[in-house]
């Protein structure tokens, strides 16, 4: 991260047209990625989200406050040359998605486990044609060969930046139909999280929060929700 921490050298940053997308400007010079690519995104919301990220610097740069900047580099440095293992790797999820393991007790778990992951298993064989079946324990099931490929199509069709944004969404709810849904604004971005931690929010009610515990969470919260945002502003219309 050394070439990060520079001191600020330009006085403006603005969103200009570049062939592919939209560019950011730092007092007119294009930004490059780490990678030394340019830093290009496919809407002029995105680009200008970066750019206020930028502006926002004051002496040095931190790259911690940049997220979007941060995202928009992963989706050109690494899942775009990586772009087939990166969706293998998402695509892998709907094995062993989160939405068809139950607990067998007690019951008050198992019924919330119901309430909040039977309308994700029913929208995804509405929406697209996919049926994951459902089982109790935690001993993998395996699903059918056409559901999974159907996910593996779903997850190829995207492009680098939503593949990005959609690593991040599945990766920290620890289920593919989730981020699926979130991609398809199938269900509010809030409530996809909450329906996530259905397990976590049932042990707090059961035992206290675990102070450690609770700061994961939320951390894990935001990065949810910055994934959330990254996607919306990457598919968004001036």
């Amino acid at each position: 991260m050394a070439e990060w921490k520079v001191k600020r050298f330009w006085k403006q940053a603005s969103a200009v047209k570049a062939e592919d997308g939209w560019a950011i400007a730092l007092d007119g010079r294009q930004v490059r990625t780490p990678a030394k690519a340019l830093l290009v995104v496919p809407s002029l919301p995105l680009a200008e989200a970066i750019a206020a990220e930028w502006d926002a610097q004051e002496e040095q740069i931190d790259p911690l406050s940049m997220p979007l900047t941060r995202s928009a580099n992963a989706a050109i440095d690494k899942v775009g040359p990586q772009f087939s293992e990166v969706a293998e790797l998402i695509a892998a999820y709907g094995d062993t998605d989160l939405c068809c393991y139950r607990a067998e007790g007690p019951e008050r778990l198992c019924a919330r486990q119901a309430e909040a992951w039977n309308p994700l298993l029913d929208w995804a064989r509405v929406a697209i044609g996919v049926e994951l079946v459902a089982t109790v324990g935690v001993i993998p099931t395996a699903q059918a060969t056409e559901s999974l490929e159907r996910l593996r199509k779903e997850v190829a069709a995207q492009d680098a930046f939503t593949v990005t944004a959609l690593h991040d969404l599945v990766s920290l709810s620890g289920s593919l139909l989730i981020g699926l849904a979130a991609l398809q604004g199938a269900f509010p971005v809030e409530d996809l999280w909450f329906r996530s931690r259905i397990d976590e929010t049932f042990q707090e009610g059961e035992w206290g929060v675990d102070d450690e515990a609770a700061a994961d969470a939320t951390r894990k919260r935001d990065a949810f929700l910055h994934a959330a945002r990254f996607l919306e502003l990457s598919r968004a219309t001036a």
